[in-house]
């Protein structure tokens, strides 16, 4: 038996506790923006809806804002690696287009208001990192599209029209599906999977027409 393989190493209590209360104040935010909405929300409200003592709220964010932006970031992290895996193991230009469009029609979906309140307060988001919302959703999308170009896989067209063609519907089209997802939480899957296709279907009846403007 070789003593040198080691199982991973799990976590102790204090990171544990760490990692629970953290979760506890992100789920308690989410409950409160979702019924007072972000404007109306206190973090009274917030520390209210958690087992926890007002002044631990303090050892894991700053203000609002801070959860805020970590509710964004946790959602971006997740979407974003969905987003390059689909798109670099794509064998063809539907699956590159389509699996981009259902990575985030259903991360989308699955969690309807983070998108919503990004939306919302795009400005804001372009004042704390420099873009918004859906360019920092796709921050990978101009390199695998020129990467896709290079194989062959895309048709060799104008990247930087292409990207922001898919940024425009992509950015509207999000926003729609939040709104059906959250009016409709059941039937979210559907409508994310009926948004990717409606999109795949535009987008890639109008790309075969490009190869002709190469």
């Amino acid at each position: 038996m070789d003593m040198l393989q080691t199982s991973p190493q799990l976590p102790g209590k204090r990171e544990r506790n760490r990692i629970n209360n953290r979760n506890a104040i992100l789920g308690a935010a989410r409950t409160c923006f979702r019924d007072k909405g972000y404007d109306n929300t206190t973090i009274r409200d917030i520390v209210r809806q958690t087992s926890l003592a007002a002044g631990t709220f303090y050892n894991y964010f700053a203000s609002k804002q801070d959860i805020f932006i970590a509710l964004l970031t946790d959602f971006l992290d997740q979407l974003n690696r969905n987003l390059s895996e689909r798109r670099q193991t794509a064998e063809s230009a539907e699956q590159f287009v389509c699996s981009t469009y259902q990575a985030l029609f259903h991360a989308t979906a699955q969690d309807p208001l983070v998108y919503e309140l990004a939306h919302r307060n795009d400005q804001t988001i372009k004042e704390l990192f420099g873009s918004g919302i859906m360019g920092m959703a796709m921050l990978s999308l101009e390199e695998d599209v020129r990467d896709a170009i290079d194989s062959g896989l895309l048709p060799t067209v104008d990247v930087e029209y292409l990207c922001a063609s898919f940024f425009g519907v992509a950015y509207e089209m999000s926003l729609k599906v939040a709104m059906r997802s959250n009016r409709n939480p059941d039937g979210a899957y559907q409508e994310a999977e009926r948004a990717a296709r409606f999109a795949a279907a535009l987008f890639l009846g109008g790309l075969e027409r490009m190869e002709g403007l190469s």
